[in-house]
């Protein structure tokens, strides 16, 4: 039963590596042959570990079918290696030589399926057991050598320049082969066949799933899309390098144990706490990892980078990176990352055209070193925007015609790598990675990646550049437009304070003349230090809002307005008390412009009233006069625009939109209706304050209780 089971194990899983080579190739079958008969030789090799699994635990199906069963797989993969070779051009050069190998195939798979038959319906032809046996035996030896023949004149007849795509397929079907030749051969030898070598061929046909797929990556022609993750190889082949480290570490343990005397149980455990230690630096290693890396990519794939997950790690790093880093330290990271650097250094080009460093990746900046934009490697780089390699160019000085390296370079840390950042053939910045401990050798496909990601990094140069410069532009315009509205109301307070002097030469000698005139003044300078506080906090306003009653703040605006300028406003108020939440200071300014604008659009024989009611939950404010109005195109594309003003010198043309703005930001709304000729009503609508809620009383305490 342990047999049984140990051969369940081993055929499940080839069937299962057999079934996800299946799946793969029809996910990304196109209809070619090549492909079609890959799929079908996958498929029934699947079938025929997948029957073996069934026979080892059930019997089911019979030994019979097994027999059938491995004939067809056998023509399958046969199938698939002739196309092969008669697609590569070896037919014409060995037809004959080929007919003769398909021909015997066919008579010994005929045969073979003859005697399983024969040997079920209990048919003799003629034979005792013994030679029935052995004519079985020899029928599959005879299809391992063929399919040997077969893969050895697939890799003779390919030209020596396409072997690499074709190395890994050799290298699984040929094993496969091999060992059914050494599994019939020793049972030809013994008369039956040995149960541990049948029970590790389905392991033997596993591990020949992955050089099919790498052979069917490597040859589009057989499948367009097929992919093998990088990532997955890496991980599959370091998982299995440690497994078969470990097998290898038990073993010796088991030796030692077995040999080692007395001391062999304490040796041995030593000897596997060691080998457990030793396990663990290797996986921990970063060198061992990275030469891991590159021997996969060199025998593995043909190009050495997975360029899609390279270029969305490099522009998460972009626009990621730590929490704490800045941007453009961000690109030197993700350019070290790329070549496995430990280190690295960028300058950038600043507004004075030189170049300094900016940015640095575990490396000191170099506050001393600045770059002029007419040195030797300023204009290599921007002319070639080439990546230097430093050991080559010391190697072969004439592969860089025209740069010299600045002396300064040799006090940076082993210093390997130049790269050029060109934005519009502009070079914006170049970056210094220092050399990676593990030896790496760079070729071509390193200049294109590093290029290409250079160019990205220097839009996004371009792009942070720009981005801090709107922001400094926005810091001026926020600092230009609180002072246009801090101006505007200095206006309106020297124009209050060249009243008073105005007057003061007609009343200069009344006392209630000069007790009004010292009110004004004190009044303006309280507003005058208000305003130079908001400006040097940045903002408009006290910031503090309370309850506020704006009939009170209307009777003061009609107070003021009507000793200031003519025609006098009149107040028209429904109530004594309507109350909002506002700043005090900032809604009186609001209301007085909206009056002051009234009056200077009226005639002095004209009118202008103002209006406090209540509507609903809100509070209204009227301001209507019989001035000259404004037409509807004026209203919609000027009134509210601000810095524009029909007041020429006079005027900042900030104050409508101020207005608006202040009552847009307390929940409020002002609308205009004006007729040209005949007058204006800005009508402004303000939430009512809230009433507080009424405190709880004893009864409905003890009712709640």
């Amino acid at each position: 039963m342990p047999v049984l089971n140990t051969a369940a194990v081993s055929y499940g899983l080839g069937g299962i590596a057999f079934l996800l080579l299946t799946a793969l190739m029809l996910t990304t079958w196109r209809g070619r042959l090549q492909g079609g008969l890959l799929v079908l030789a996958a498929g029934v090799s699947a079938a025929w570990c997948l029957a073996h699994v069934g026979h080892a635990l059930y019997t089911v199906p019979a030994y019979w079918l097994l027999q059938v069963g491995e004939v067809a797989r056998n023509g399958a993969w046969f199938a698939f290696l002739l196309v092969l070779l008669g697609l590569g051009g070896a037919a014409h050069r060995a037809g004959i030589a080929l007919r003769v190998v398909a021909a015997a195939g066919v008579l010994l798979a005929a045969g073979l399926v003859t005697l399983a038959l024969a040997g079920h319906l209990g048919w003799s032809l003629g034979l005792d057991r013994n030679a029935f046996t052995r004519l079985t035996l020899m029928g599959h030896l005879g299809l391992a050598i063929v399919g040997l023949v077969l893969v050895h004149q697939l890799f003779r007849d390919t030209r020596a320049e396409h072997r690499w795509a074709l190395k890994f397929l050799v290298f699984g079907l040929g094993g496969l082969f091999a060992y059914d030749l050494y599994m019939y051969s020793l049972a030809l030898l013994y008369n039956r066949l040995d149960v541990a070598s049948w029970v590790a061929r389905g392991l033997v046909n596993a591990t020949v799933v992955p050089f099919v797929a790498v052979a069917a990556r490597r040859n589009p022609t057989w499948s367009v899309e097929v992919f093998v993750s990088r990532q997955v190889v890496f991980h599959s082949t370091a998982l299995l390098g440690v497994g078969i480290y470990l097998m290898l570490m038990a073993g010796a343990g088991y030796y030692i144990r077995l040999y080692g005397g007395s001391w062999g149980g304490v040796i041995q455990l030593a000897f596997l706490f060691l080998a457990l230690l030793l396990l663990a630096a290797l996986v921990l290693s970063g060198q061992a990892r990275a030469r891991l890396r590159v021997f996969l990519s060199k025998h593995f794939f043909k190009n050495k980078y997975d360029y899609r997950e390279e270029w969305l790690k490099f522009n998460a790093a972009l626009s990621g990176g730590e929490a704490d880093s800045a941007p453009r330290d961000n690109i030197v990271r993700a350019f070290a990352a790329i070549l496995e650097a430990p280190r690295g250094v960028m300058w950038v080009r600043q507004s004075s055209e030189h170049f300094q460093p900016a940015a640095t990746y575990s490396m000191p900046l170099p506050g001393d070193v600045t770059v002029r934009p007419d040195s030797a490697l300023v204009r290599f780089l921007e002319r070639t925007g080439w990546v230097v390699y430093l050991e080559e160019f010391q190697r072969e000085p004439g592969r860089y015609a025209g740069l010299v390296l600045p002396d300064w370079i040799t006090t940076l840390r082993e210093p390997w790598v130049i790269v050029p950042l060109l934005h519009a053939e502009e070079l914006v910045a170049f970056i210094i990675l220092a050399r990676p401990p593990t030896p790496r050798t760079l070729n071509w496909e390193d200049s294109d990646l590093l290029k290409a990601c250079g160019r990205q990094a220097a839009g996004f140069l371009a792009l942070l550049k720009v981005s801090e410069a709107l922001a400094d532009a926005r810091q001026f315009e926020a600092f230009n437009r609180l002072s246009a509205y801090v101006v505007h109301d200095l206006k309106n307070l020297v124009a209050q304070l060249s009243l008073v002097v105005s007057n003061a030469r007609r009343h200069m000698h009344s006392p209630g003349f000069i007790e009004d005139a010292v009110g004004t003044v004190d009044n303006a300078a309280q507003k005058m230090n208000r305003l130079l506080t908001q400006l040097r906090k940045g903002r408009v306003g006290d910031g503090h809002s309370r309850s506020v009653n704006l009939v009170a703040v209307m009777q003061d605006v009609v107070r003021a307005r009507a000793a200031t300028a003519v025609p006098a406003p009149r107040l028209d108020a429904c109530a004594e008390d309507v109350r909002v939440v506002a700043e005090p200071d900032r809604l009186a300014s609001v209301m007085e412009h909206l009056v002051q604008n009234a009056q200077d659009a009226t005639p002095a024989a004209g009118s202008v009233t103002v209006r406090v009611a209540r509507s609903g939950a809100s509070a209204l404010v009227e301001v209507a006069d019989t001035g000259c109005g404004m037409d509807p195109q004026f209203i919609s594309d000027r009134l509210f625009r601000p810095f524009d003003t029909t007041k020429g010198n006079a005027g900042m043309g900030v104050g409508v939109y101020e207005s608006r703005e202040f009552v847009l930001g307390i929940g409020g709304s002002m609308d205009v209706r004006s007729t040209p000729g005949q007058g204006t009503v800005f009508r402004v609508q303000l939430p009512l304050e809230e009433p507080a809620p009424a405190p709880a009383t004893s009864s409905s305490m003890e009712m709640g209780h």
